[in-house]
């Protein structure tokens, strides 16, 4: 017997018909409204309900304060790295006798710092957003004790340096209320 040559197969695109896709969708029961007036992109979230529930309820200015630090670290970093010399003048007021390295690595880290206060800043999770305050509330406090270090070695005090002191300080208070505050257990009514 002599087989007959098949037709060449029609495939149906079901993802670009959109009645076929509807009706996929009403078969699975997604895309309407449930008994809550909730509407379900997937069965995966239908399951599981609204992701809103499990939302952060975030303290009042929390999201100005980590673009305030995420601004402020880049700045600071991008002065460290392209004007290592004139950064170390204004905080120590006298020239930087040795090369200008150790500020630049200053810089980096600082940049380095500053990419993670900016993903923290673009971020829904508790977690992330506690570890970038950490991150931050750490820098603060070395950088304050280094810098007092430094100054009771030098034996000078200059107005910049107290200034740089006082806005350390004042940075990680606020940085750590507000680590206190997303960390905080909200007591039920």
């Amino acid at each position: 017997m002599a087989s007959k040559p098949h037709a060449p197969l029609m495939k149906k695109h079901s993802q670009t018909d959109l009645i076929s896709r509807l009706k996929s969708r009403k078969i699975l029961g997604v895309g309407g409204e449930d008994d809550d007036g909730e509407v379900h992109r997937s069965k995966i979230s239908q399951m599981l309900g609204n992701e809103m529930k499990f939302a952060v309820r975030e303290p009042l200015g929390l999201r100005v304060w980590i673009l305030i630090s995420a601004v402020a670290f880049t700045v600071m970093a991008v002065m460290a790295l392209v004007f290592p010399n004139q950064l170390y003048e204004v905080v120590f007021e006298e020239e930087l006798s040795t090369t200008s390295i150790s500020v630049r690595l200053y810089g980096g880290a600082l940049l380095s710092l500053a990419l993670i206060i900016w993903n923290g800043l673009y971020t829904a999770e508790k977690i992330v957003i506690q570890w970038t305050l950490l991150s931050e509330a750490c820098y603060f406090a070395v950088q304050f004790l280094v810098t007092s270090i430094t100054l009771m070695e030098v034996g000078i005090l200059p107005n910049a340096a107290i200034l740089l002191l006082l806005s350390r300080v004042f940075f990680l208070v606020v940085t750590l209320a507000y680590y206190y505050q997303l960390g905080r257990k909200l007591k039920k009514i």
